[in-house]
């Protein structure tokens, strides 16, 4: 190979490693649809005062972007920061930032499939993440938890004396390893991240992930074994459910739109 080619095959390369793959489709996210996703995920009551949603930047997979330390509900276009995958601020003035973006970052790195992140408290999962019921689906429209979500323990890296904030560099690897190549992970007394290769399939994930939550602790209190997904059913459903996403968030979005 001359040299002119090879320099255009170390460009194209580096470009590659530069741009993140976005979905087939997808359009490249903005400030303005991670603060709508941050609307969404609060009036749907998936977070409160508390948890955070993220989106790896268009320009480069090595950094993502993330709003300040604030509720969801009010996040705006203006709230919004850049952070490398060591979870640090590119932005010379920048506000408080989360102390949890670790876990972004985290996952950013383990997951290059990954694109967007919630991470939420909702009280529906709190309960499979503290007993020995694990949280599988049972409907169709959770067929992305597949054969379960895995449940992250911050005592095995952490020990027993921290706030079970995932406020560090090794607490969010240890985050990444636990979540793995699964779509959601629990973590104990604490909440769950959903993850997606959009930002609306991670909203619509950590959304449906709260309601199989409810429907499978009301299949639990009828007594005996729920009926529980096939691991083809879920590969399935998940693949038809993959192409649908877009009427859910469609309809959330009017509902936070003026």
């Amino acid at each position: 190979m001359d040299r002119p080619q090879f320099l255009l095959g170390v460009l194209a390369a580096s470009c590659a490693a530069a741009a993140p793959a976005l979905a087939a489709d997808a359009p490249a996210p903005t400030f303005g649809d991670l603060a709508l996703a941050n609307h969404i995920l609060a009036h749907e009551n998936v977070v409160d005062g508390y948890g955070h949603v993220s989106v790896r930047s268009p320009h480069s997979a090595q950094n993502y972007w993330l709003a300040r330390s604030m509720a969801p509900a009010l996040v705006t276009e203006n709230d919004i920061f850049t952070y490398d995958l060591d979870s640090n601020a590119l932005n010379r003035n920048y506000a408080t930032p989360y102390a949890e973006r670790f876990i972004h970052g985290a996952i950013y790195k383990a997951r290059p499939d990954v694109m967007a992140i919630v991470h939420a408290h909702t009280p529906a999962v709190i309960p499979f993440g503290v007993s020995q019921v694990k949280l599988q689906p049972v409907f169709h429209m959770a067929a992305f938890l597949g054969a379960g979500a895995p449940v992250f323990e911050i005592r095995d890296t952490g020990g027993t004396g921290t706030d079970l904030l995932v406020k560090t560099l090794a607490l969010g690897d240890a985050l990444a390893r636990t979540l793995g190549s699964a779509n959601v992970a629990l973590m104990r007394g604490h909440g769950m991240v959903a993850v997606g290769s959009t930002l609306p399939e991670a909203v619509f994930r950590a959304y449906y992930t709260a309601q199989n939550a409810l429907l499978e602790a009301e299949a639990l209190r009828l007594g005996g074994t729920p009926n529980y997904l096939t691991a083809d059913e879920a590969r399935a459903a998940t693949q038809t459910q993959s192409g649908l996403i877009g009427r859910a968030y469609d309809l959330w979005k009017r509902a936070v739109t003026p």
